[in-house]
């Protein structure tokens, strides 16, 4: 059976309403001809109007506002990707980004990163937090394990960790690079004002990163290649590429490839020995 291209908004409000059990929600009285809630008790758990809620499913009375769909939303107990859904047929663009913060991932994407045993590769917050990594990484790149949580923050790190400083190959390049790309994560994240106390904290700490940020530079991850000199390998060169967490503007994944078989082969090496020790 086809499905009309006219309403979609009042469809998709009627099909999910129709999901839901009222016993759940406390509306137990009266009998019902249709499964799910009634017009009028999705209204009232989104407190708007009843008439207002029923001409949306109608396709009338215009485009509802933001503050109206995300009412709904909640009314309706739409998942995150159900909510964007209903805004896209209802005003036809996602709904503003809403920074949640968090202290790690799923297991299965813990997985995923250790299933690349000899490419460096973390999880990042747009707040630049490191909330997961794999062995490579940690023995690559940062021991983040060894850190305390408050000090797992890429910026932190470059600006106020001597070690990390010195591995960099052209630090000011890097420096300027990471600032910029900051800057855009958070505000695409829609975490501008939650970076403020740390922006104003680091550069009383850091003139370097005082100076870059009020640059106002804004950069894009994407990749590159990054030269780092280990202090038991050496130089070494990775490809980094930068890839979106689907459903969380909020992360961020980073994966660092070794640029050339004989990288591959002393970063693999030198885990290996790393593991028959420990």
């Amino acid at each position: 059976m086809s499905t009309p291209n006219g309403n979609q908004l009042g469809i998709y409000l009627k099909d999910r309403r129709s999901r839901l059990d009222p016993a759940a929600f406390g509306f137990t009285g009266g009998r019902r001809r249709t499964p799910g809630l009634r017009r009028e008790e999705v209204a009232q758990r989104a407190n708007i109007s009843p008439t207002w809620y029923t001409w949306l499913e109608q396709g009338r009375g215009g485009a509802p506002s933001a503050d109206v769909l995300n009412r709904i939303a909640n009314g309706l107990m739409l998942t995150e990707p159900e909510r964007e859904h209903l805004f896209i047929l209802g005003l036809g663009h996602p709904p503003e980004v809403r920074y949640k913060a968090i202290e790690g991932v799923t297991p299965r994407l813990q997985r995923v990163l250790e299933a690349m045993e000899v490419s460096p590769a973390i999880v990042k917050t747009a707040l630049w937090d490191v909330v997961a990594w794999n062995r490579a990484a940690a023995v690559v790149l940062t021991d983040y394990g060894a850190l305390p949580p408050a000090e797992r923050n890429i910026l932190r790190l470059i600006f106020s960790n001597s070690r990390v400083r010195a591995a960099q190959e052209d630090w000011q390049s890097v420096a300027r690079f990471v600032v910029g790309a900051f800057r855009a994560d958070a505000a695409r994240a829609g975490a501008v004002a939650e970076i403020g106390q740390f922006v104003e904290e680091l550069a009383r700490q850091s003139p370097e990163f005082e100076a870059l940020w009020l640059a106002n530079d804004v950069n894009a991850y994407g990749e590159g290649v990054k030269r780092l000199h280990h202090a038991e390998l050496g130089l070494l060169e990775l490809e980094f590429s930068a890839f979106a967490v689907d459903g969380r503007p909020d992360l961020g994944m980073i994966v660092y490839n070794p640029a050339t078989s004989a990288d591959k082969d002393r970063i693999r090496a030198y885990i290996e020995s790393r593991v028959a020790v420990g």
